[in-house]
């Protein structure tokens, strides 16, 4: 199987001296391709680096995360914005995220919209696809996303509520799920009833996932295969045609090839 993790941090700090073990892990476990999401200036920096240093198997996506408004200067926001803007022809740079909206954040709220609009701006501008996080926002993010011109649209790990699984399906978003599948029957519902069309998979890496089988371990890629067999025991499909039609997915939505391993 060639597997994917369309939604990995590989430059957050817990992974800062783990990325060889990582990257062997994701060739052991046939994880043929990775997309690194960033957080702030220095992750997108970061990611950049791993995607020259392992190229064809870590992806580069630039932004800031709704995290990490609250400490956001003009200045940070204007050298990620020139970052996106220099970089973004290049092939190891496949998307704007992980950008969005947190509900939870909301003395800032004014300010991650605006951060948030800047990001979808460039990527109607650059034609690059946008990794949203939408905690607690789904809906309006759904509603709101119509008025931009960005033609591919990344729900990362979609949780809630149905009706605005609905639309994005209507829209032709992606979501992505990730080793919740395997034990959250939220999640199940949702990989239920996605076009598979429209899917994908993730770890959220370096995130740690406390129930079984995963009881607190490091986030490795390798998760990636329980989810795909997750995924086709609720499809009734064969892990093989789930890790197929996922990878043609990627391929598809991010517009590069995956090979080899």
């Amino acid at each position: 199987m060639k597997l994917v993790d369309a939604h990995i941090h590989l430059a957050d700090p817990e992974y800062a001296d783990k990325i060889d073990a990582l990257i062997a892990d994701a060739n052991a476990a046939e994880v043929s391709a990775m997309v690194a999401n960033s957080m702030n200036l220095e992750t997108s920096l970061k990611t950049l680096s791993l995607s020259e240093k392992y190229p064809n198997k870590v992806y580069a996506a630039f932004g800031i995360h709704p995290w990490n408004v609250r400490t956001l200067t003009e200045k940070e926001l204007e050298e990620v914005v020139r970052l996106i803007e220099s970089r973004h022809h290049e092939k190891a740079v496949v998307a704007i995220g992980e950008v969005g909206l947190d509900s939870k954040y909301e003395e800032v709220w004014e300010k991650q919209l605006e951060v948030f609009d800047k990001m979808l701006r460039l990527a109607e501008r650059y034609d690059l696809p946008v990794i949203v996080h939408s905690r607690g926002t789904t809906s309006f993010i759904v509603e709101m996303l119509p008025s931009y011109n960005v033609k591919r649209v990344l729900l990362h790990w979609f949780s809630h509520p149905m009706n605005a699984l609905s639309k994005a399906m209507e829209q032709g978003y992606f979501i992505t799920e990730g080793p919740p599948v395997v034990y959250s029957n939220g999640i199940r519902q949702v990989v239920a009833k996605v076009s598979m069309g429209n899917f994908l998979t993730e770890t959220d890496g370096p995130v740690v996932y406390r129930k079984t089988p995963f009881n607190g371990q490091m986030t490795k890629p390798s998760f990636v295969r329980m989810v795909v067999e997750a995924v086709a025991q609720i499809r009734h499909m064969s892990p093989i045609e789930v890790s197929e039609q996922i990878r043609h997915n990627f391929e598809e939505f991010f517009r590069v090839k995956v090979d080899g391993k």
